[in-house]
């Protein structure tokens, strides 16, 4: 992954030094999706930080000023699929939520996707609960293509048994990102 820089923000790699400020927002995931990411220790952070220094599709967001990470996204890493689709996310440090980091991140990742690496569709999987990416897929002018009733459990209730969460399927094409009209 290349680095690409917004207004505010530093899109990188992973790197070592990174640990600290994963470890700030992944010891206690805010969203249902990321708990198996859920870091115990520092050592652990570190860990996981040496994994995505691996992985092209893992990008760090990192405040300009500063060089802090606040976040992270994916998107055109290993799972990229024959046809120019790969699968986008992100997950933003809370204390640095509401500010329109997550908008510029995914804005320069989406554009960075379709026109340097020529992907065809993004597509994101959101539970129906999380309301603020929702609205961030909106935003970024994806559409809403389904909802996924009792698709994936990320909990379980006290019993053990799984609790199965409604996600939605929101998609951009290539064409619709360029010319900023959603296809339908």
């Amino acid at each position: 992954m290349q680095i690409i820089e917004t207004e505010r923000l530093i899109l990188r790699p992973f790197r070592e030094g990174d640990a600290a400020d994963l470890f700030a927002y992944l010891h206690a995931p805010t969203a249902t999706c990321f708990l198996s990411l859920k870091l115990s220790n520092l050592a652990d952070a570190e860990i996981e930080v040496r994994k995505r220094a691996l992985d092209e599709g893992s990008v760090a967001i990192c405040l300009k000023q500063t060089g802090q990470v606040i976040g992270d996204l994916f998107g055109g890493g290993a799972d990229v699929e024959e046809d120019g689709t790969t699968s986008v996310g992100w997950n933003l440090n809370p204390q640095f939520g509401g500010q329109g980091y997550a908008f510029e991140a995914a804005r320069a990742l989406f554009d960075h996707l379709f026109r340097a690496k020529g992907f065809r569709r993004l597509y994101a999987y959101v539970e129906d609960h999380n309301k603020p990416s929702q609205r961030l897929c909106e935003k970024l002018g994806m559409r809403r293509e389904g909802v996924f009733v009792e698709f994936i459990s990320f909990t379980t209730d006290d019993a053990g048994n799984p609790i199965y969460e409604n996600t939605m399927q929101y998609a951009i094409l290539r064409r619709e990102w360029m010319s900023g009209v959603p296809a339908i």
